[in-house]
């Protein structure tokens, strides 16, 4: 069986845990610091605050801007959970705009049809590892006075226009274990405006400044030593790392390309995709379990990432914090994605595997 994804830590990473264990040193302490220092030099950030998941990111994120009860965020209602849990933890209320197909990304125009007079943050997400259209969506912020929070969670890396995602607005990153880079758990706050990360950097550690100096009510969202060594070895790979997702992608865009009614995934112009994932829309009318059934009895994994609009499920269905919308473009896409593996590890024969199946399940060959 191919698999959707593969995670593999080598023994860099072992030595870098081990030199971590030896210490003495495992709560938040010099390895953290290496870390956010590597990845703003990554991302193109001033600064980078990290803490112990990507939710929590987004929820420090919306908490650091300082939303009052009533204040709304716009979002893309075609990802994961994680981006509407975080806004209703934090207490804002949540509406949706629509998203375009070739990025998967919020659509601009439907994002300037959802805002009102409470509008405080727009949240753009830059799903399977490309930007959205964050450079309108940031003029659209600054037009009307509002902040821009990225979840980026997929997009280490990514870039819109030779600027690192997470640099428009405030950047949230995840590090969960299947992402292109991990510490099992962890996310990483960006930003370029002091006052937001000194705000960050005590809202994580409790409120304090320093010890004992409490100056605001807050949370332990720190991320520890051994975490962060998990991922330094990886940052000085990631460069080869991205060429053989780029290079996997490429193969698999070569040899679907053909396929009648199937939607292939692109880097578009002026952005540079790190592949997180390779999502497909099938063509209309194919039964998209069946798809997946016959997929696995290829002998190849697949992903539905995601299933449905993240408003259209029972529990958020009578919230009026979760203001639904008409999002057609999420709902069609959303029932028709499914993503094939990508991930570094994929050999040439892997990628022929994996067309070959593509063709026959849909009966192209």
């Amino acid at each position: 069986m191919i698999p959707i994804t593969t995670v593999r830590l080598g023994p860099e990473v072992e030595e870098s845990v081990l030199r971590v264990i030896r210490s003495g040193n495992i709560a938040q302490g010099p390895v953290v610091a290496e870390f956010e220092e590597r990845f703003a030099a990554l991302v193109g950030a001033k600064h980078a605050i990290a803490v112990n998941n990507g939710t929590t990111a987004l929820v420090a994120a919306i908490q650091a801007v300082g939303l009052e009860p009533g204040d709304e965020v716009i979002t893309s209602p075609f990802t994961f959970i994680a981006t509407l849990n975080a806004i209703l933890e934090a207490g804002a209320t949540v509406r949706f705009g629509d998203i375009r197909v070739e990025d998967f990304g919020l659509d601009p125009d439907s994002v300037r049809a959802q805002i009102t007079e409470r509008t405080r943050v727009i949240m753009p997400v830059h799903l399977y590892g490309q930007a959205a259209n964050v450079g309108e969506l940031a003029a659209i912020a600054e037009e009307h006075g509002i902040q821009l929070v990225e979840d980026a969670a997929q997009a280490h890396g990514a870039t819109f226009e030779g600027r690192g995602v997470g640099t428009f607005g405030i950047g949230c990153f995840s590090f969960y274990a299947t992402k292109n880079l991990t510490t099992g758990e962890g996310g990483i706050i960006t930003t370029d405006d002091d006052e937001i990360a000194d705000r960050l950097r005590i809202l994580r550690n409790q409120g304090m400044r320093a010890r004992y100096e409490y100056v605001m009510a807050g949370h332990n969202y720190r991320l520890t030593d051994l975490q962060a060594a998990v991922v330094l070895p990886q940052l000085d790979a990631y460069g080869d790392l991205l060429a053989a997702r780029r290079a996997n992608a490429a193969g698999l865009i070569e040899r679907l390309r053909d396929i009648p009614g199937l939607t292939l995934p692109s880097q578009l112009p002026g952005r540079e995709h790190v592949w997180h994932q390779f999502t497909i829309v099938l063509p209309e009318g194919v039964d998209r379990a069946a798809f997946v059934e016959a997929m696995t009895a290829e002998g190849v994994g697949t992903g539905i990432y995601y299933p449905k609009p993240v408003y259209d499920y029972e529990t958020y269905a009578n919230r009026s914090d979760v203001i639904r919308s008409e999002t057609p473009v999420a709902d069609d896409v959303a029932a028709r994605c499914v993503s094939l593996p990508v991930h570094q590890y994929l050999s040439e024969g892997d990628l022929d595997v994996i067309s070959a199946a593509v063709y026959r399940v849909l009966g192209s060959r």
